[in-house]
């Protein structure tokens, strides 16, 4: 490119420069500015979302806490629904259903609606490997309670890593072999719990290995 020898010549290369780039340029600029704004405006509507959604758990809580309410049971599932249709990506929404799954199976007796609470927060937890397991126990727990013994069993066996419920989850697939009428595989089941107790001996857990004839040396 030829010396710009004067003034004038450098203030119209400018001008021809800018003539040729400036709109791009602005298109540029305005993206990235949409893109910062955005991102702005985006964590804003996730913050608010959040406190919403701990508004309705604080209220779920303190409903499923107060005994003396008469129309407790049903503040606590028409809250627990609203978290799940409107927050379902918040983990607001897994423990305010976990506290109506308890709700429904120690209250209201109702497996059936237990299962089916659970089967859904079960759903969202697979990327949270202790969660998980605390919630295929409780789903499993509420199948056999419902007499879903083949379903419950599946779930116990679907775990790929049980860790530190392998007891509890060995424990109960005993219980629900035993109700199934296989004495014998109950009784390996309830071995391996004993085997990977880290709590030492389980008094009940010795009465179900007795009833079945198994004793201490086993």
């Amino acid at each position: 490119m030829a010396e710009l020898r004067t003034e004038e010549e450098q203030v119209q290369a400018i001008k021809d420069w800018w003539k040729k780039n400036g709109s791009s340029l602005l298109i540029g600029i305005g993206a990235a500015l949409a893109i910062v704004f955005g991102w702005k405006a985006w964590q804003n509507h996730q913050a608010q979302v959040r406190s919403e959604a701990a508004a309705e758990f604080n209220n779920l809580l303190s409903a499923f806490s107060d005994q003396t309410d008469d129309s407790r049971t049903e503040t606590v599932s028409y809250l627990a629904g609203k978290l799940r249709d409107e927050y379902s990506d918040n983990a607001y929404a897994l423990y305010g259903n976990l506290l109506l799954a308890k709700q429904q199976l120690d209250e209201q007796s109702d497996p059936a609606a237990a299962v089916e609470t659970l089967s859904w927060v079960h759903g969202q937890v697979k990327d949270q490997p202790a969660l998980e397991l605390v919630v295929r126990s409780r789903l499993a727990r509420a199948q056999f309670t419902n007499g879903d013994l083949d379903e419950a069993l599946s779930t116990l066996r679907g775990a790929s890593n049980a860790g530190s419920f392998k007891a509890l989850f060995a424990e109960l697939e005993g219980d629900i072999l035993l109700a199934k009428g296989d004495n014998e595989a109950a009784g390996e089941a309830y071995l391996v719990a004993r085997e990977a107790s880290e709590t030492g001996r389980n008094a009940v857990l010795e009465l179900k290995l007795a009833d079945l004839g198994i004793g201490e040396e086993s």
